[in-house]
């Protein structure tokens, strides 16, 4: 397990679209990972996210995670 400052969130807006939570405080669902390319890939390819969000992830969203993963 590690601590929630050590995860991304990613959370589910009203419209049913994902966004990075970059501050851990917006409402809605949340789903967690790791901040490592290789969990981003694993869960993009099993679909985790969008199964935990009940929802659509969007493209944009997931180039816009690895860039972020890729910058840290």
């Amino acid at each position: 397990m590690k601590e929630k400052r050590e995860l991304l969130r990613i959370v589910r807006t009203p419209e049913h679209s994902g966004e990075i939570d970059l501050t851990g405080k917006k409402s809605g669902r949340g789903a967690y990972i790791c901040k490592s390319i290789t969990c981003l890939k694993k869960a993009r390819r099993a679909m985790r996210i969008e199964h935990s969000l009940e929802c659509k992830i969007p493209e944009e969203i997931y180039e816009s995670i690895e860039a972020q993963l890729i910058n840290e």
